[in-house]
């Protein structure tokens, strides 16, 4: 069972980073297009506005980028650490956890791109089509390197 697992392991991961992608993508356009049900459930954000706008054009971009698997650590480590942001900047002060001060998808964003940075895109990535660089992702995901002392 845990070998049938395993097999299947980058395309559960390429799912995973397709579904994220996709999700985070849509809050912003959702914020910069009202497309959605808009911004805080109608609206956009005005343009430049801190930290609104230029977390939308985070979600939106890094979204896509995430979604489609194209500079997919890199567009996560940026992703995870706006929505750390968000979370510590507009969650926390209102109650300790995510439950009480409306921060979840926050948090829940946040450690989803942490687990991509590390993880790298899994399957149905557009990293995998380029020559050198799929190349590398396919040899670190199929051969991991024990940990030395």
């Amino acid at each position: 069972m845990t070998d049938r697992l395993n097999t299947a392991r980058p395309y559960a991961l390429g799912l995973f980073r397709i579904v994220t992608g996709l999700l985070f993508a849509c809050h912003g356009a959702a914020s910069l297009f009202g497309v959605l049900g808009g911004a805080h459930g109608g609206g956009t954000v005005p343009l430049g506005a801190w930290p609104g706008w230029y977390a939308a054009v985070i979600q939106l971009v890094g979204g896509a980028l995430v979604l489609l698997g194209a500079a997919t650590r890199s567009a996560a480590f940026i992703a995870s650490g706006s929505m750390a942001y968000a979370y510590f900047t507009a969650h926390q002060a209102e109650a300790l956890f995510p439950i009480q001060n409306n921060g979840e998808s926050s948090a829940m964003y946040c450690w989803a791109f942490l687990l991509l940075i590390f993880t790298g895109p899994g399957a149905f990535a557009l990293d995998r089509l380029l020559p050198a660089r799929g190349n590398r992702v396919a040899e670190t995901e199929q051969q991991p390197r024990a940990a030395t002392v």
